[in-house]
């Protein structure tokens, strides 16, 4: 099946010497050589997958890239959070030895945010530095970990603590991949676009409110609008903060020390990323509303948005003390100090410190 990028929709993403394209459109998933070929300029690529996608995709892909490269090897991990390990991450480095893998080589993520991330850390960190791109196949995939060169692997206390800022070369996004999702990973993934609107873009979020018939019947139109619009959001905030130092970027983590101690204290697994990222937000939101930051009608609206996509809003009214010490271990404290990322209004958030220890305890409860 050939496609038309004529015909794609295209998200640049300005910064400098390390620019790339985001490149939506249904149906690259059956090809997207032509793409890759002109991000990368190597004479091998390795693909790396999980145990969900490779049986889908792996085949064919390799096949249409050996086309344009001399060699085209993979490696497939088992699907799911725990592959985001030290020791995963090991065997690969290993196989990547045994494969002959040198500065002439790319890495090729084929998967969702578990394989981008740990395909994009292997890429930072193997001979110091391979190119690679992404074609990310799941929903929070494509609008949200594929973007903006964040890479990583889990410890077992922490998310996301060990990693690097690695820009991809290229971003290929089929929309039509998000038909093989499951329920629970299509509607997770909505957590991450509803989070743009709340942060940056209130219009967005007003088109999702009246889009929610067509976002859970997976409308291929809307579902294009929906990503494109969200990488430009990602892709704006990634230009003026690349590497989360003025920190704007850090906007993107709206409801994520919340999610993050989620996945840590339930064990990764029990809440899907997007779950535990819609968790949070509705404790944020409920810290602000505490801290006179936002009305209530501000958190009925985004709880409305959540539950009207399938998402949760609350975790086990439980384990509090163990959440409040997980919050502690993020990456977001700086000097001792937790920093969260709370609402103002619709379509802004703020950087502040957290308040006392009792009112973000107060935030975790509800009736």
């Amino acid at each position: 099946m050939e496609t038309d990028l004529s015909t794609a929709t295209k998200v640049p993403v300005n910064l400098g010497t390390r620019s790339y394209e985001i490149v939506i459109s249904p149906g690259v998933i059956f090809d997207p050589t032509p793409i890759i070929a002109s991000a990368v300029s190597t004479s091998h690529v390795i693909v790396v997958s999980d145990s969900n996608v490779a049986p889908i995709y792996l085949d064919n892909l390799k096949q249409r890239l050996s086309a344009a490269f001399d060699r085209v090897d993979s490696m497939v991990v088992p699907a799911g959070e725990p592959s985001k390990s030290v020791t995963q991450c090991d065997q690969l480095w290993q196989q990547m030895i045994q494969l002959k893998t040198d500065r002439k080589s790319a890495v090729v993520a084929l998967g969702g945010g578990v394989v981008g991330d740990l395909a994009g850390f292997l890429a930072a960190s193997f001979t110091r530095g391979l190119p690679f791109v992404q074609i990310p196949t799941s929903l929070l995939a494509q609008v949200d970990s594929s973007v903006g060169g964040k890479v990583g692997i889990n410890l077992p206390q922490a998310k996301n603590m060990v990693g690097a800022f690695w820009q991809p070369r290229s971003v290929v996004i089929d929309p039509l991949v998000l038909n093989t999702l499951d329920e629970a990973n299509y509607r997770a993934g909505m957590a991450e676009v509803i989070k743009y609107g709340v942060i940056m873009d209130e219009p967005f979020f007003q088109f999702l409110e009246s889009s929610v018939e067509k976002i859970n019947a997976r409308d291929p139109e809307t579902l294009t609008k929906i990503i494109a619009q969200s990488c430009r959001c990602k892709a704006q905030i990634v230009e003026e903060d690349e590497h989360e130092t003025s920190g704007r970027r850090a906007i993107l983590n709206y409801g994520h020390t919340y999610g993050h101690a989620i996945e840590a204290v339930f064990g990764y697994g029990r809440f899907l990323h997007g779950e535990a990222i819609a968790i949070g937000m509705t404790c944020a939101a409920r810290l602000a509303k505490q801290l006179g930051m936002v009305d209530q009608d501000f958190c009925d609206r985004q709880t409305k948005l959540f539950l009207d996509v399938g998402l949760p809003v609350e975790c086990p009214n439980e384990k509090h003390d163990q959440l409040m010490e997980a919050m502690t271990r993020d990456k977001k404290v700086s000097g001792g100090k937790l920093k969260l990322i709370l609402p103002t209004r619709m379509g802004h958030v703020e950087l502040i410190d957290a308040p006392e220890p009792k009112q973000i305890l107060a935030s975790w409860k509800h009736e």
